[in-house]
């Protein structure tokens, strides 16, 4: 059966749904990690993820023949939470000649002789492209809060310090949407199980997962925090319940694309004698 126009466009905000509200505490234990919103399904959300893609694929072709706003897209989340899966599925679907995926792992040791942000701003979208962060400058509030790397002096300084650099990309015509991909321990276990099974997943095995879930509460209480604290209107935070890998999908597709069509990037004019730009092309046809 071929989907309706109300399955490929429900009347749901999926950006109000999951947006952090201004000045509001977040309390991730009374967030759902399993959601369906509008769909009926995963076969519908599939087809609405399909549909919103194609239109994020339009879009940001114009965005990038435009060449004057950018977008950036932070992702963060626990291990195993689907940042690949989404970047594989959805994000990573635009056009590469104006989209980049950057993985922050950990400092390099040219990276630590500069400031936090250093790696992070030569990341940034120029005019016309898009960045998308596969973690990100909040690591620097998170893991090394959590895991004590700096003192509590250094690291409680760095949220106003992001705040004035996304204020800073902002001023310069980026929009920058963040997510947290939230998922329940339960879920990330039977998902740390299924990379034990399957050879092909090995890679993705690491000691370091099964510390982290001895330390959930605490970065989930750090996660709050950077909700809290670096949260605005035009830098929004989406916690995207994301047990249901096809929800995941289709709700950041859907945000993607609203933010697109809230953009409204426009092709270029034409800056060529269209007229004289036919002449030719009969004339070289001719010539056939």
């Amino acid at each position: 059966m071929q989907p309706t126009e109300w399955d490929l466009n429900p009347k749901f905000d999926f950006r109000d749904e999951h947006m952090v509200r201004e000045g509001e505490k977040v309390s991730l234990a009374k967030i759902p990690t399993e959601f369906e919103g509008p769909f009926r399904g995963k076969e519908h959300g599939r087809a609405f993820a399909a549909h919103a893609i194609a239109e994020i694929q339009e879009l940001q072709y114009r965005m990038y023949t435009e060449a004057k706003q950018s977008l950036l897209i932070v992702l963060q989340a626990p291990d195993a939470a689907g940042k690949d899966g989404l970047i594989r599925k959805v994000l990573g679907r635009m056009n590469p000649q104006g989209c980049r995926t950057y993985p922050f792992k950990v400092p390099s040791s040219l990276e630590r002789a500069h400031d936090f942000l250093w790696r992070i701003h030569q990341a940034t979208p120029a005019a016309g492209k898009v960045s998308i962060f596969n973690r990100s400058h909040y690591e620097d509030v998170l893991v090394v809060r959590v895991e004590d790397l700096v003192p509590k002096s250094v690291w409680k300084q760095r949220y106003e310090i992001i705040n004035d650099f996304e204020k800073l990309l902002l001023h310069r015509g980026t929009r920058i949407l963040k997510f947290y991909l939230h998922i329940s321990p339960e879920e990330q276990l039977e998902r740390f199980k299924k990379r034990l099974d399957e050879p092909t997943k090995h890679w993705k095995l690491n000691e370091g997962d099964y510390e982290a879930r001895a330390k959930w509460g605490d970065y989930r209480e750090a996660y709050e925090d950077v909700f809290e604290k670096c949260h605005s209107e035009d830098a929004p935070w989406h916690i995207i319940p994301a047990d249901k890998k096809w929800y995941r999908d289709a709700s950041v597709a859907a945000i993607v694309r609203d933010t697109f069509r809230d953009m409204d990037p426009q092709l270029p004019p034409l800056d060529a004698d269209l007229d004289e730009i036919r002449r030719l092309y009969e004339r070289e046809l001719a010539k056939q």
